[in-house]
């Protein structure tokens, strides 16, 4: 199992992401990671480290994919940067994985352009983790990716939600619903109107019907579905939750469970391979846990089982 890991992604590369292989390998972190960076900049980092030779390889990407740049541009424009190399080796079979906390607009572009889409897939799609008040772990999709939706796109995002929350959240026959602004079937804009009767009538699932915001920290589903405008707006508020908290020196597990650190990055789900985008501030948790998952997705085989249920 070989992971890529971009080094120069971040606004603290490459010196979290390295601490980050430390905290995995300290963990018993068992993929053979491919580093990507700038050479000169990695080796005395990570001479800091007693990482075993055969655990990691550097692979010299000289360029970086900044910010500000355009992501489409850079891309042709930077063939020896960073994230360039990392889609390079994840579509010729070289790595098994590719993370990075760069340009999100890169590694979006990359994940649909670089790699197949799976059989049968309208679009891809990326989720976020919901902490719920009782302990629990839910799913919120899509996040921002596609910020307007068809409802045939949103049956599918149900669909790889539940396979999804399945595999790596462990939550046996979760339960599917679908965001709204009422309970009742007929409630909705057109879109929300369109989707309800796919998602009822959908064998692959366990439907339950329509959640409210005030639904989504209770135990009310497991996979929440929804259009990438809403769900981005939810994903920011529920950033900005645990920003607050923070501020205002408000202690509490369940307040401390809102921090992305803890989960790493997002997969963007509907492609060939795993693909992890981290957030540009991640710091060495994070990346450590993006590792994981990273490692837990090729393990449990998680887009060959999405193609499964997306094509029977």
């Amino acid at each position: 199992m070989k992971i890529g890991l971009d080094l120069m992604g971040g606004d603290f590369a490459p010196s979290e992401a390295i601490e980050g292989i430390q905290q995995y390998f300290s963990e018993g972190g068992k993929a053979h990671l491919v580093l990507l960076g700038d050479e000169g900049r990695l080796q005395p980092l990570l001479s800091k480290y007693s990482f075993a030779s055969e655990k990691f390889t550097v692979v010299h990407a000289p360029e970086v994919i900044d910010f500000h740049d355009s992501p489409t541009r850079a891309l042709k424009e930077k063939p020896r940067s960073s994230i360039s190399i990392g889609f390079h080796l994840l579509a010729t079979g070289k790595t098994d994985a590719f993370i990075s906390a760069g340009n999100t607009g890169a590694m979006l572009v990359g994940s649909l352009y670089a790699l197949k889409p799976i059989e049968g897939v309208l679009r891809p799609t990326i989720s976020t983790i919901i902490p719920k008040e009782n302990g629990g772990t839910g799913l919120l999709l899509d996040v921002g990716l596609n910020s307007d939706c068809k409802p045939e796109q949103l049956n599918q995002f149900a669909i790889m939600g539940s396979v999804y929350a399945q595999n790596i959240l462990g939550i046996e026959n979760p339960r599917v619903a679908l965001l709204n602004i009422g309970e009742e079937e007929g409630k909705g804009n057109l879109l929300a109107q369109a989707t309800y009767p796919l998602l009822k009538e959908n064998k692959h699932i366990n439907f339950v019907g329509n959640v409210e915001g005030r639904d989504l920290l209770l135990d009310n589903a497991d996979v929440m579905v929804c259009d990438g405008f809403t769900g981005n707006v939810i994903l920011k508020l529920a950033e900005s939750l645990f920003e607050v908290t923070h501020k205002k020196q408000i202690h509490h597990e369940y307040f401390e469970r809102f921090n992305f650190e803890n989960y790493g990055g997002t997969p963007v789900l509907g492609i060939s391979k795993p693909v992890i985008i981290g957030h540009g501030i991640s710091k060495g948790k994070a990346f450590k846990n993006m590792i994981a998952l990273a490692e837990k997705m090729i393990e449990k085989d998680v887009m060959q089982k999405l193609q499964a249920e997306l094509v029977s």
